[in-house]
């Protein structure tokens, strides 16, 4: 357990000395300082087929911008690119689970991989959303994995900028 506490302590040590050296501030909403992100791309490595790769891919880039806030400068020349490439997305049972209220749990996990100008480093995140029952879902199954999939996307974009060491936890 300290092993990894020291692992994932020493990356975001690495990623914020990165960000912060590599980076140069610019004038504007980064003007109180902070390194920009220029581009973020999404690498769904998951094994979870259609039409939930799309889902992803078109939820995950947008809620990661917002989370980032003023540290998402996009075009930036001088900014970082980051990838959220997605390792695993589980999705519970759709009839409910053990969680708070019978909820199932549902589970996205991946790294985030920061590319600058002198090189890239990455952190591992993984975030979970909890899905509720509902009887309208058994007649639109496929809005209801939709939801699941966007609720996903949205908890792992919260923790981005607590990962890359850009906001207080």
């Amino acid at each position: 357990m300290s092993t990894l506490a020291v692992t994932r302590r020493a990356g975001l040590v690495a990623i914020g000395a990165m960000l912060v050296s590599g980076v140069p501030r610019v004038e504007g909403a980064r003007a109180q300082g902070g390194p920009a992100v220029r581009d973020i791309q999404v690498d769904v490595r998951a094994t979870v087929g259609e039409p939930t790769v799309s889902w992803l891919q078109q939820a995950l880039p947008g809620a990661i911008a917002q989370a980032l806030g003023r540290y998402y400068e996009p075009g930036d020349r001088n900014g970082a690119t980051l990838v959220a490439r997605i390792d695993l997305l589980y999705l519970g049972p759709s009839s409910g689970g053990t969680g708070p209220a019978g909820a199932s749990q549902d589970t996205i996990k991946g790294v985030l991989i920061v590319r600058g100008p002198h090189g890239a480093v990455d952190a591992p995140l993984r975030a979970i959303s909890f899905y509720y029952p509902m009887s309208v879902d058994q007649a639109l199954p496929e809005q209801a994995y939709h939801g699941r999939v966007t609720a996903l996307a949205q908890a792992f974009a919260s923790w981005v900028p607590r990962t890359l060491g850009l906001a207080q936890g």
